[in-house]
């Protein structure tokens, strides 16, 4: 995936940092919105692995720090469920000016329970994951219960929440127990619901999913986490959640069709009207050729000169591969280093052409296994008869039509 560095401003004028992750071969078709859980923040591991299987996927993924939080401006210990609720409305406005409203929001946490009191303000999204929601946003008040007596009678108290201090407010408290999130919001949430826990979490109970899942309506989905923790601390858990949600969320979302690319020839390619993005269709398989950014390109693919390299090094290894096997010699794997430049003709000694610029392939060939020096030799003898290279050696005429 690709990461851009972005900022957006919340209501109040304070500015929030984010990351924008895009996929790395293509535009995305749908963007989603991340929340994070209590008193966490953007770059958590679990986070980076969920959007980056989301972007695998052709999704965009919008992840920030709320208020206070991380890189982001604000004092946390103003901040409340209301004010979380708030940066995701400023988030979703942020998307939608600058690049295109979101479709998808995933919350972690009493994230997820923020996405879900959100939503109401974010009419184009359609679907909603959540992962290790609290079905009330007041469950996150056991995290400093010893400290509840103090903040009531003083109006605040610093507590530590994962080994890192925190000041909180009393209207933290009245506020999360004031907007709880109710059976009827979920009921009425109007778009497709996963429910994502782990049995075994002992920061949130299970019992929470459950609340959540009977509240709302079809169509609903739940899925047990096995084995993970809280925080999803080990890497196939998250990547796990990021695969799913990808999966579940193209039922709901709206995926633009693409031109399906036919031809009678053996290859086939389309570039399109923006940029030098280009489909390719050769036999059963499909890729895509671009151009560096540098150049104006999205860089969602190899470069045409890049393609003829790989030609050239795929030969070569093929070419080897198939005559060490009928030779029998223990060539255990061969690995070709190919470098494309133009050269002036005067600097090459052994070019024919005498003025102007030459196409020169350096080709650096790695054989793997017990070989000996003749056979070595050999070999590299071989390399010279693959197919590709004889014809870029070869006179080659490339005749052109124009299809009506």
């Amino acid at each position: 995936m690709k990461t851009f560095k972005v900022s957006f401003d919340n209501a109040q004028g304070d500015t929030l940092d984010a990351r924008l992750e895009l996929p790395a071969d293509q535009h995305p078709h749908n963007y989603v919105l991340f929340a994070h859980c209590f008193t966490c923040g953007k770059n958590l591991v679990a986070i980076k692995n969920i959007s980056r299987s989301l972007t695998r996927d052709g999704f965009a993924v919008l992840r920030f720090d709320f208020t206070g939080l991380g890189e982001s401006e604000g004092e946390f210990a103003d901040t409340n469920f209301s004010s979380n609720i708030e940066d995701l409305i400023q988030a979703a406005k942020f998307l939608e000016q600058n690049y295109q409203a979101p479709t998808v929001l995933v919350g972690h946490s009493l994230g997820g329970a923020a996405v879900l009191a959100a939503k109401q303000h974010i009419p184009s999204v359609k679907a909603i994951a959540t992962i290790g929601a609290p079905y009330h946003p007041a469950h996150v008040t056991h995290l400093f219960q010893n400290s509840q007596e103090e903040i009531e009678a003083t109006g605040a108290a610093e507590v530590s929440i994962g080994g890192r201090p925190f000041k909180i407010k009393k209207q933290f408290l009245d506020d999360v127990t004031e907007l709880s999130t109710n059976h009827q919001l979920i009921h009425h949430l109007n778009a497709a619901l996963m429910v994502i826990h782990s049995p075994e979490d002992q920061t949130v109970e299970l019992d929470n999913a459950t609340q959540i899942y009977k509240a709302a309506q079809h169509p609903r989905n739940f899925v047990a986490l096995d084995g993970a923790d809280h925080l999803m601390s080990r890497k196939e858990d998250s990547l796990y959640v990021g695969d799913v949600i990808a999966t579940w969320a193209k039922r709901y979302v709206d995926i633009p069709t693409q031109t399906r690319l036919t031809s009678d020839a053996q290859t086939v390619t389309r570039t399109g009207e923006e940029g030098y993005t280009t489909d390719i269709i050769t036999g059963n398989h499909r890729l895509t050729a671009d151009e560096p950014a540098s150049v104006g390109g999205n860089d969602f693919g190899p470069t045409p000169y890049d393609l003829l390299n790989a030609a050239l090094g795929a030969c070569t290894g093929m070419t080897l591969r198939m005559y060490a096997d009928r030779k029998k010699w223990d060539l255990q794997g061969v690995k070709v280093h190919i470098e494309h430049n133009k050269v002036h003709a005067q600097e090459c000694a052994d070019c024919e052409t005498e003025k102007g610029k030459v196409d020169e392939f350096v080709r650096t060939i790695e054989l793997e296994g017990n070989l000996d020096d003749d056979q070595r030799k050999r070999l590299m003898e071989i390399a010279d008869k693959c197919p590709v290279h004889r014809t870029l050696h070869n006179e080659v005429k490339v005749r052109t039509n124009l299809k009506s």
